[in-house]
């Protein structure tokens, strides 16, 4: 059984970062599906046609980039929350808050060395994609396109994150770890 408690600093960290996630998700789900420029171009186009108004393919796409503008602003916004969240991260076990996850560890069985190495292939992944979209938003034109293409494979990685990690805190929940669930919540583990 696991005695891990999880401090008030961790939690509001994990909290904090899992909600951002959810907010870009929810961004990106809404761009490749009913707010993609082409879905919205020719709803656009057909509300047009019974004004007798007519747009060019161009400028319907233009105009439906225009609609979903801010929420890509709402994107970049909680990109910059999240740069800050991981920096934090990454600065916690210096304060002793947060420990290194460390897969190297002789003492640590094969699942543990698992869920270390996830851990760190998903924080590294983390800050390709924090890194891919800080260029994109604030670096040299030129280099705009190829770290669009690097930062679009997030959500593959994202996705497939939350799904392990959903399903690990789900496994470890109802076998050997019973309680994980309300100590990441509240601090303290419920006894069952």
């Amino acid at each position: 059984m696991d005695n891990t408690k999880y401090s008030k600093v961790y939690r509001i960290i994990h909290w904090t970062i899992a909600v951002s996630f959810l907010l870009l998700l929810i961004t990106i789900f809404l761009r490749l599906t009913w707010m993609n420029k082409n879905n919205m171009a020719a709803i656009i186009q057909d509300y047009l046609s019974g004004t007798n108004q007519v747009l060019s393919q161009e400028q319907l796409i233009d105009l439906a980039k225009k609609i979903r503008q801010p929420m890509w602003i709402w994107h970049i916004y909680i990109g910059y929350v999240l740069v800050g969240l991981f920096c934090i991260r990454l600065i916690l076990p210096v304060f002793r808050h947060m420990k290194f996850q460390n897969p190297l560890d002789k003492t640590l069985s094969t699942k543990q060395k698992f869920q270390k190495w996830t851990y760190i292939i998903f924080y590294l992944c983390v800050i390709v994609s924090l890194i891919t979209g800080l260029i994109i938003v604030l670096g040299p034109k030129e280099f705009k396109k190829p770290m669009e293409e690097i930062h679009v494979l997030s959500i593959y990685y994202l996705v497939a994150f939350i799904g392990i990690h959903i399903a690990g805190v789900l496994i470890a929940e109802f076998t050997n770890q019973k309680g994980i669930i309300s100590n990441i919540v509240s601090g303290t583990k419920k006894d069952k």
